[in-house]
């Protein structure tokens, strides 16, 4: 009897072990871990419009939150596998160069998780099993040859923000090539499938897409202030080893602000309540507090201040996609109930 607890409890703790990992591998806050599941529903949802959600809208969005953050944990993993001997200069206390894992171990989760990002997409449609193949051949490729190869000034952080732009372009597809509705535009791809959509979210979707790529960017410049040190040794080119960290606080500035203009564009042009508007007027005031303040920081305060900037900035793209969320539940309840 004790024997056949034993085993049980051996096989419960090999079945634990990857998730007790992955909740203490980069001490995500619990906020963000939610705010990605709202994240990901959320540009289906405004895809969709307002109206009542059936069956086949629920799943759609259940399955793009499913392969979005499988793709999120895969793309982070890669990330570090790639990125280990970087991490030991700037980030010392992530898992490789902690010494948590090794590289051939965590090697297995990415590919874990890849797997499952892959299957949950062509669960949706074959045409977001082939943006998911897209973005995961950039990412791969990206990471582990072109943003140390290629000499191009601050090109890691030109192109990294596309891992996120994915994210808008995938929710839009999702429903666009699903769900077959009398709309402006329908393409049939014979094999690859069908689009049904309108140029009015075409429009939101381009939108959202730029908004993503300057919110993405100013949070990318902020904390590769912080990293430039260890990026500069190993020869990749963000906006702070180009340009020098100063430069790159005034730039990271100008880029938020641009994402601001593009939110209020959004507001503008898509279907979102005045609800959004305000709170995302009241986000955006509240973090621009975070890049003036990068930009009047002195030498050597600058890093420190670039990391706590970048974390702001990045709260700011996730909240801004979770009031999107909420705004449209709350538009959709209304709509029902009228």
């Amino acid at each position: 009897m004790d024997d056949a607890k034993l085993s049980m409890n051996k096989e419960s703790s090999v079945i634990k072990k990857p998730f007790i990992f992955l909740a203490r591998w980069r001490s995500l806050p619990a906020y963000e871990l939610v705010s990605y599941v709202l994240m990901f529903a959320s540009v289906p949802m405004l895809a969709n419009g307002i109206q009542p959600y059936d069956y086949q809208v629920v799943k759609i969005i259940i399955l793009t939150i499913l392969t979005l953050y499988s793709g999120f944990f895969a793309s982070l993993i890669w990330n570090d596998i790639t990125d280990f001997d970087i991490d030991a200069i700037a980030h010392p206390d992530r898992p490789i160069p902690a010494g948590r894992i090794n590289k051939k171990r965590f090697f297995g989760i990415a590919l874990i998780f890849s797997a499952l990002t892959f299957i949950f997409a062509i669960l949706i449609s074959f045409l977001c099993f082939v943006i998911v193949g897209i973005a995961a051949l950039f990412v791969a490729i990206h990471n582990r040859y072109l943003k140390r190869l290629i000499k191009l000034p601050a090109y890691s952080e030109i192109f990294g923000p596309i891992q996120w732009i994915v994210v808008v372009i995938f929710g839009f597809l999702a429903i666009s090539s699903t769900i077959s509705t009398d709309s402006e535009i329908i393409l049939n791809f014979s094999f690859f499938g069908f689009l049904s959509t309108s140029y009015k979210a075409i429009g939101q979707m381009i939108t959202l897409i730029i908004f993503t790529y300057f919110a993405d960017t100013s949070h990318d410049i902020a904390e590769g202030i912080h990293d430039a040190d260890a990026d500069s040794t190993h020869g990749v080119k963000t906006y702070a080893t180009t340009f020098g960290k100063e430069k790159a606080a005034g730039i990271s500035l100008i880029m938020f602000i641009i994402s601001g203009v593009f939110g209020v564009v959004l507001f503008l042009e898509s279907i979102l309540s005045l609800i959004f508007f305000i709170v995302f007027l009241i986000i955006f005031v509240y973090t621009l507090f975070f890049p003036l303040k990068l930009l009047k920081s002195g030498k050597q305060e600058i890093e420190k201040q670039g990391l706590i900037a970048g974390r702001k900035l990045y709260d700011y793209l996730l909240f801004t996609f979770d009031i999107i969320f909420i705004g449209l539940i709350i538009q959709v309840f209304i709509q029902i109930n009228l």
